[in-house]
């Protein structure tokens, strides 16, 4: 079976919402997560769904046209105030499960709903694509990609306090995750993509002698020129205009915002969050949690929807 995983994700949010109103049912879709919750969550919203409770993955014989649940138990009282303990404990157990499924090549990739990262992470697990490249053993070499069609943007660094972000930054972590970057983009969409790099500082600095911009970043580009196709380092204050963007597929910048705020001021959340470098193929919707919304059913679904059709086209 061409199947995947969808993680239930954070317990206190938009998530059971935003499942019931995808196009999930419609594939091979295993979600992992509370059945009990998913089930509670979808009655208070008044959301019709039909659900199939599976407690093994081997119980699996076809997947129905509805949402068929891999159950992982899940303690509460309130089916939106899920205590955070409880909640972090299954957010784990839940990833673990579908990590390992997808090393066994039962389903052949996942993609996991949002998670509250302030109660999951700590200060070495920043997030989901550092906490699973922790799992399989390739940490520094993963790559977060914010994929469009039109175009993407990659954060060289993630989930870190910004007056880290130069001590982190070398030329090997660059010429790393370019690598990286390169071959799965050819890999999940079969096309050596046109890559713009960023620098770091104000006007790249105006390439001074102390900078990033000569020490690291133009040293790293002109060793990957040889081989892929790189430009930059451009600053950051003029890339993301209109012309710009028809030179690219992809463009890098030194640390998250840099890239991801003008990147959702131009599409929104027509986006998907690709983690490259991984065995396996893994997704996440653009957005948060926003469990100021959980109870309204007014999410829309159409970020975990662009996950869904992708993760499709891959597995075939």
């Amino acid at each position: 079976m061409n199947s995947f995983g969808i993680i239930l994700g954070e317990p206190n949010s938009i998530n059971a919402e935003i499942l019931a109103k995808s196009i999930a049912h419609k594939k091979n879709a295993l979600i992992i997560g509370s059945y009990e919750l998913l089930k509670s969550q979808l009655a208070i919203l008044k959301i019709k769904k039909r659900l199939k409770k599976i407690k093994y993955f081997e119980d699996i014989k076809r997947f129905e046209r509805c949402l068929n649940v891999l159950d992982v138990p899940l303690k509460f009282n309130k089916p939106f105030s899920v205590d955070v303990k409880e909640s972090s404990v299954y957010v784990n157990q839940c990833l673990t499960i579908g990590h390992n499924l997808c090393l066994k090549k039962k389903i052949k990739g996942m993609i996991n709903c949002p998670i509250n990262k302030k109660n999951f992470f700590n200060d070495k697990n920043l997030g989901v694509t550092e906490f699973l490249a922790k799992k399989n053993k390739v940490k520094n070499s993963e790559v977060m990609c914010i994929f469009n069609k039109r175009l993407s943007v990659v954060p060289l660094t993630t989930h870190i306090r910004v007056k880290e972000i130069s001590k982190i930054l070398k030329k090997d972590l660059l010429i790393k995750k370019i690598k990286t970057l390169n071959k799965y983009y050819f890999k999940y969409f079969n096309k050596k993509p046109r890559i713009g790099v960023l620098g770091l500082n104000p006007h790249n600095f105006e390439l001074r002698k102390n900078s990033e911009e000569l020490k690291i970043i133009k040293p790293a580009i002109n060793i990957l020129k040889k081989k892929y196709r790189i430009n930059g380092p451009f600053s950051s204050d003029t890339i993301f205009l209109r012309d710009n963007l028809k030179k690219f597929d992809v463009i890098v910048g030194m640390y998250h915002d840099q890239v991801l705020t003008p990147f959702k001021a131009l599409f929104g959340f027509d986006a998907v969050n690709i983690t490259l470098g991984l065995p396996y193929i893994r997704m996440s919707p653009d957005h948060g949690i926003a469990e100021d919304k959980k109870k309204l059913n007014i999410s829309n679904p159409k970020s975990l929807n662009r996950c869904i059709e992708i993760i499709s086209d891959l597995i075939k």
